[in-house]
């Protein structure tokens, strides 16, 4: 049997020399390694935790380790992380065995360092000395950069920028998108019912069902195309689509295809889907989803979304715009997201912007323009809009209720603290 701390840190090196996504390698590790349900479930607790909390643990390690953490090599570095990050963030854990395993794991030469830093942390009654600056606090014990906090605080002030930086996502249930081409909302229900996960429906829509499940344990209910995973703010967002039977549906970045699926089902499978994207690999992946949900009305493109395609020009009753973001209102299920330079996220409105600005190009009179993020930024949500409507006066915003959601000015924001769902964001637009 694989061991579940090597296989952590194999894949917290992986991370930090290869800048790869957690969920991706998660999902990778865990359909290779051989490993009982409670070892699968220790190493993804300590691969993403060691990665949420790596600010936190380095600042620690800064006061126990006379060796600068940038001499430190990436081996090395990530073993004491782990033991500390289970020395602190777990109570199931023996301090021993955490101590113990934290060296093992460690490089033969630096056995001695990982060992001399994690007891001292433990005869020193594992103290740590914060800051007494709020923010910069706060900034460690949250494992978000200040770079990042300040966007927040820039964007929502800072009463609302400390309650979300203080949220913690640890117990968030799994949300199932159930798809009715094939089952009911009931039946559904009654099986996570019978397998013991307490399932409830999603306050937003009886179609979203949240339960405490893992997607391997309900294997056959996604296998067999009964449901998929979509997250109730990006349900909402399908929702707003408005879709209907019969209509001409544009979704310009389409990939991983969640939204395409769900707006699909809402049309009862009937009328025209366009699914686009700039990545043809992602798009088999569209194409398979369909087929195992058993919708046959979408068409995917490889398609540029900032290129202008002539032939749908005025084509569709609906576009949606789900822009490629910097992704922090998921900072929370996949905090690598938040360790990007800041830089990546400045460069973004612009072409968020560019593609909202050529997709709204292909809706017809009377017909809507959807725009969404999965980002808690204002530059590349609020802004965007009101910028885009300065431009278009063709369009105008179009308000909608779903649920407790109301928009005001046609736009609506999700934070996670207020709605316990991902970071989001969306306008509705109407072309004149």
């Amino acid at each position: 049997m694989d061991n579940p701390r090597k296989l952590a840190l194999e894949s917290l090196v992986k991370s930090d020399s290869q800048g790869c996504f957690t969920n991706i390698e998660i999902n990778t590790v865990l359909k290779r390694a051989k490993m009982e349900k409670a070892d699968s479930s220790l190493y993804t607790l300590l691969y993403l935790g060691v990665t949420e909390k790596r600010l936190y643990l380095d600042y620690v390690i800064g006061q126990y380790s006379k060796t600068k953490i940038k001499d430190i090599d990436t081996e090395t570095l990530n073993a004491i992380r782990l033991g500390l990050y289970q020395l602190i963030f777990t109570d199931r854990i023996p301090d021993y065995s955490a101590v113990d395993e934290s060296v093992n794991l460690a490089p033969k030469r630096s056995k001695g360092f990982v060992n001399a830093i994690l007891r001292s942390f433990l005869r020193n009654k594992k103290h740590v000395s914060l800051p007494s600056d709020i923010w910069e606090r706060t900034s460690l014990e949250a494992s978000i950069p200040m770079e990042l906090i300040d966007l927040f605080r820039s964007s929502y002030g800072d009463e609302i920028a400390l309650s979300l930086l203080r949220y913690n996502s640890k117990d968030y249930d799994l949300s199932l998108r159930v798809n009715t081409l094939k089952t009911t909302s009931q039946e559904v229900f009654d099986c996570l019912a019978d397998l013991g996960f307490a399932p409830e429906y999603s306050k937003y829509d009886c179609n979203i069902i949240k339960c405490g499940a893992t997607i391997g344990e309900i294997a056959d209910l996604i296998d067999t195309g009964k449901v998929f995973v979509q997250d109730e703010s990006s349900r909402v967002c399908s929702l707003a689509v408005g879709a209907k039977k019969g209509e001409r549906v544009a979704d310009v970045c389409a990939c991983p295809g969640g939204k395409t699926f769900s707006v699909s089902i809402d049309m009862e499978n009937e009328g025209e889907v366009v699914a686009s994207d700039l990545h043809k690999n992602k798009l088999s992946l569209v194409e398979k989803g369909a087929k195992r949900l058993g919708i046959d009305i979408i068409k995917v493109k490889e398609q540029n979304a900032k290129e202008y395609v002539s032939e749908y020009d005025g084509y569709f009753d609906r576009v949606l715009c789900d822009v490629p973001c910097s992704g922090l209102g998921v900072i929370f299920k996949k905090p690598d997201i938040k360790y990007k330079p800041i830089d990546n996220i400045l460069s973004l409105p612009s072409v968020q912007y560019d593609i909202l600005s050529n997709a709204s190009k292909y809706v017809k009179k009377g017909g809507y323009l959807i725009y969404s993020t999965c980002t808690l930024c204002k530059e590349e949500n609020e802004n965007n809009v009101l910028k885009f409507l300065e431009e278009n006066k063709d369009f105008e915003y179009v308000d909608f209720s779903i649920g407790e959601i109301c928009s005001q000015n046609g736009m609506y924001t999700f934070l996670p603290h207020i709605t316990d769902t991902d970071g989001f964001f969306i306008a509705k637009l109407a072309k004149k």
